[in-house]
């Protein structure tokens, strides 16, 4: 039998299965509330719009550019109709500063792929995306805990990055309503990440799927806003914005796109021309027709639906967790981060929730580089209604106290 390990790159062992990926093959039982994925609500999906958009294309006389082959920079009209959403965040680009991909996870890998080399350093929030981690680990990278409050050094990043056998090639973070954590970054902190970004001269990667799901507060400006204020136009900035349809109108159809000067795009598209040519030109084509004609109004309803499963389990958790457990309180996005005490195992208390309360998690070692935060659990409340919330945290919250009062740590 071949062995197949020997040939392999080095690269391979840097690949490790997502948690989330692995959960998602037993939650198929009818009785298991899932809070694990990052999943939005498919009955709020916009079926009727995509139905009579994908309709419309294939009556009309040249439907059949739409099953053809595109340019890879993506579908014009798509890429125009991005640049004028992005100008209303204060970002003035045009369709040359957009590149559409398969969805924001493609344009991490790109990006790991455009500016990593073995050895090199990442610098990332601690916890951050775990599919970040899982699109950079395939370039074989060190990683650095990114602090946005100018605590350290940039000499002491830069030693550190020397001794892994590289340098510092970029910041990674997600600014809004954070995954994993709900986080938003405070304006000093975003200040912070481009104050940092220009002392050690690297890229900034604003990763920002979830930017529009604001259910209260006051949105503040994107990293890429901030550069171009302070560099007075896009083709000077050193920040590249990823964004995504996957939270607002859908994950099925598999679009992103990344904003950045045309450097970073003109090297991109020679990567997505070599690993898919283009990304789907029907989809991008129906995509269009979607986003020019119920945007807005959809992003409006899902907020109102997604604030209230936001609000149901905040309330839950404070009903029926234990002692010693605490949760963050998001202005909006897809997630709640909850921190056990200390001596507990997330990971451990999987398999018995899923074995025994039928509830399932995201354990937060996940999201860390080093694999720490075993105490930490990822919540998703978008995916779940009010009495799927209030049952499910209420035997997760049973779980808990039975394991704190035994004195059972894992």
């Amino acid at each position: 039998m071949q062995n197949w390990s020997q040939l392999f790159a080095t690269r391979a062992d840097r690949m490790v299965a997502s948690e989330i990926r692995e959960l998602l093959k037993v939650l198929d039982q009818p009785e298991m509330i899932s809070f694990a994925g990052g999943i939005p609500d498919p009955a709020l999906f916009p079926a009727e719009e995509f139905k009579a958009a994908y309709q419309e294309l294939f009556e009309q006389d040249d439907h059949q550019a739409a099953l053809q082959y595109s340019v890879s920079e993506g579908y014009k009209p798509l890429r125009k109709w991005i640049s004028g959403r992005m100008a209303l965040q204060g970002i003035a680009c045009s369709e040359d500063n957009i590149l559409i991909t398969s969805g924001a996870q493609q344009a991490l890998d790109y990006l790991g792929k455009l500016f990593l080399s073995a050895g090199d350093t990442a610098l990332v929030g601690w916890p951050t995306y775990l599919g970040a981690l899982q699109a950079f680990n395939a370039y074989e990278p060190a990683y650095q805990r990114l602090d946005a409050h100018g605590n350290r050094s940039v000499k002491d990043y830069q030693a550190k990055a020397k001794s892994s056998g590289g340098t510092v090639k970029f910041a990674y973070a997600s600014t809004d309503f954070a995954n994993p954590t709900g986080q938003t970054l405070t304006l000093h902190e975003r200040k912070g990440i481009l104050d940092l970004a220009e002392q050690l001269d690297i890229a900034v990667i604003e990763d920002a799927p979830y930017q529009c799901l604001r259910f209260e507060g006051k949105a503040l400006p994107s990293l890429l806003e901030l550069d171009i204020a302070r560099s007075g136009d896009i083709e000077a900035t050193r920040t590249i914005y990823c964004g995504s349809f996957s939270k607002t109108l859908s994950p099925g159809l598999r679009l992103g796109w990344v904003c950045a000067a045309t450097p970073v795009i003109h090297q991109m598209v020679l990567i997505k021309q070599a690993a898919d040519l283009n990304s789907s030109t029907i989809n991008q084509m129906v995509m269009t027709k979607v986003a020019e004609s119920c945007f807005d109004e959809h992003v409006e309803k899902i907020c109102v639906v997604y604030k209230e499963r936001r609000d149901h389990m905040i309330a839950a958790l404070a009903s029926h967790m234990p002692e010693g457990v605490t949760w963050s309180r998001p202005e909006g996005g897809m997630f709640i981060w909850v921190e056990l005490p200390e001596n507990m195992d997330a990971a451990a208390i999987l398999k018995t929730s899923l074995e025994v309360a039928n509830v399932a998690f995201v354990p937060g070692h996940a999201f860390f580089a080093d694999r720490s935060g075993r105490n930490c659990m990822r919540l998703n409340f978008t995916s779940c209604g009010p009495d799927k919330i209030e049952t499910g945290i209420s035997r997760l919250g049973r779980l808990l106290a039975d394991l704190i009062s035994s004195g059972s740590v894992t």
